[in-house]
C-alpha cells in the first residue's frame, strides 16, 4: 500500500521553530518531486514548498520564503520541512505530497500531485 504520513506537527510559540517530516511507505520517493501544502481553517489548500528528485532545486511561497527549509534525505525515504521564525499565521494542517517524474524544476502544482499524506496540525500560539 503506497502511503505518505507526516509527523512532527504539533504547538509552538511565535519565534519558535518546528520540523515536519514526511515518510513514504510501499514506494520510493527516488522518482518523485515532493511537494508541502497547508490549509489553513476556512481557506482553501497553498502550496508552501517544493523539491526536485535530487534534492537539488527548491522553491518556496512568498509567504515563507527565508523562514522555511525543505530537504530531503533519499536513503531513509523521508522529507523535511523546517520551520523557522514561526508566526501566527502559519497555523494550518500541513500535508505532502508526491508527484511521479524527474524534473529539471521543481513544479508541484495542487492539481497535478500523486499521492497525498492525511496531514499534520501546526499551532503558532503564545
Amino acid at each position: 500500500q503506497l502511503r505518505l504520513v507526516e509527523s512532527g506537527g504539533g504547538l509552538v510559540q511565535p519565534g519558535g521553530s518546528l520540523r515536519v517530516s514526511c515518510a513514504a511507505s510501499g514506494f520510493s520517493l527516488d522518482y518523485y518531486q515532493i511537494g508541502w501544502f497547508r490549509q489553513a481553517p476556512g481557506k482553501e489548500r497553498e502550496g508552501v514548498s517544493c523539491i526536485t528528485n535530487s534534492g537539488s532545486r527548491t522553491n518556496y511561497a512568498d509567504s515563507v520564503k527565508g523562514r522555511f527549509t525543505i530537504s530531503r534525505d533519499n536513503a531513509k525515504n523521508t522529507v523535511y520541512l523546517q520551520m523557522d521564525t514561526l508566526k501566527p499565521e502559519d497555523t494550518a494542517v500541513y500535508f505532502c505530497a508526491a508527484r511521479y517524474g524527474i524534473r529539471a524544476r521543481p513544479d508541484c502544482g495542487i492539481d497535478v500531485m500523486d499521492y497525498w499524506g492525511k496531514g499534520a496540525l501546526v499551532t503558532v500560539s503564545s
